[in-house]
């Protein structure tokens, strides 16, 4: 007769069987993670002199074994940021190894450490940084001197036109931009309004309490004036932030992009764009921009204003598992493709068609 297997060594076998399944789950759901976010270019951190002070960078060659690449100079958008926007340009960076181009990148003024306040900055500021970084780029033996253009998101659209005006670009990658600062907060605005589906009353209150801000700009209210004059709610904002919007809140872009004339520009727009009225934009760089013939325009009709997927980015959960397991899945479809083969046209030769 065989003995019987005591319930506490049965039990005893299968927790570690169990512990031995979940450590085999744990090894390959880590060997995915690191397997997805292994990107297919080399990179290492720069220091740039700007003004004083240093820019810590991120400079992302190729892997081709040539000598001498041409440069994408990444412009951030709004916000603290990093030089990899932690680590959501590095499939973007990939996408432009594949064709040839580095990518540099560096941490906004007060961000990881860096030296400064980026809300002290004004968009004038901003391109000198860039146009700094452009010179830094052009003495490197490894960067082609005549292809070096940029990338930039968002706010970064009122820089872009900036540095092309101060230094000789390239190309332009312009990501969701806006044209007018007001009139883009207040597309912002009401576009949230009924997002949240707000009532007549709360819209109109909403257009009032702008109405008055955009008052307390324009005589240069402090931002004590501002706390006082809303009740003693700031509602968020803070000095600092205060003090940034005074600094830029009558940016427009539409005489500044005349710089970008003649020039290959990939305006890239979002279809659920909540923060910029992309068909204003098309129309401005349209009137600015199409004379030269070197202009495309692609739309990504999923896209969200960071040209996420909408569906992944309304969900934080979402968002985080896919930046894990498949970044590069973050992405409108096309939109890694479109810059990509943007890219490789440029060298060749080819001309920009809508």
């Amino acid at each position: 007769m065989c003995p019987k297997v005591q319930p506490r060594r049965r039990g005893l076998r299968a927790a570690v069987w169990s512990l031995v399944t979940v450590l085999v789950v744990a090894t390959g759901l880590t060997g995915v993670v690191l397997w997805q976010n292994t990107y297919d270019m080399e990179e290492q951190r720069v220091s740039i002199r700007h003004g004083g002070h240093t820019l810590n960078g991120v400079l992302a060659a190729p892997k081709d074994g040539r000598k001498r690449h041409g440069l994408v100079v990444y412009v951030h958008g709004d916000g603290p940021l990093d030089a990899t926007h932690d680590d959501g340009y590095k499939p973007m960076w990939e996408a432009n190894a594949k064709a040839g181009y580095a990518s540099l990148s560096w941490d906004k003024p007060g961000v990881a450490g860096a030296p400064g306040d980026w809300l002290d900055q004004s968009m004038d500021d901003r391109a000198d940084e860039a146009v700094a970084a452009i010179a830094w780029a052009r003495a490197r033996p490894d960067i082609d001197r005549d292809r070096i253009g940029l990338w930039g998101a968002s706010q970064a659209g009122w820089v872009l036109p900036k540095v092309a005006a101060k230094t000789p670009v390239s190309f332009v990658i312009a990501v969701s931009p806006a044209i007018n600062w007001l009139q883009q907060g207040r597309y912002n605005l009401l576009a949230e309004l009924r997002a949240d589906g707000a009532s007549a009353a709360r819209t109109k209150a909403e257009i009032a309490k702008s109405d008055h801000t955009r008052r307390l700009l324009a005589r240069h209210a402090t931002f004590e004036e501002y706390v006082t004059e809303m009740g003693g709610d700031a509602n968020g904002m803070t000095a600092d932030r205060w003090g940034f919007i005074s600094k830029n809140y009558t940016a427009d872009a539409t005489r500044d992009l005349r710089a970008l004339r003649g020039v290959p520009v990939l305006l890239t727009l979002a279809g659920h764009d909540i923060n910029v009225d992309t068909a204003d934009t098309e129309r401005g760089y349209r009137r600015a921009l199409d004379g030269g013939g070197a202009l495309t325009v692609k739309r990504y009709p999923d896209a969200a204003h960071s040209l996420l997927k909408r569906s992944i980015e309304q969900s934080g959960l979402k968002t985080t598992l896919t930046a894990l397991f498949s970044p590069r899945s973050l992405f409108a479809d096309g939109f890694l493709d479109d810059q990509r083969q943007f890219l490789k046209d440029l060298g060749r030769g080819g001309n920009a068609t809508p």
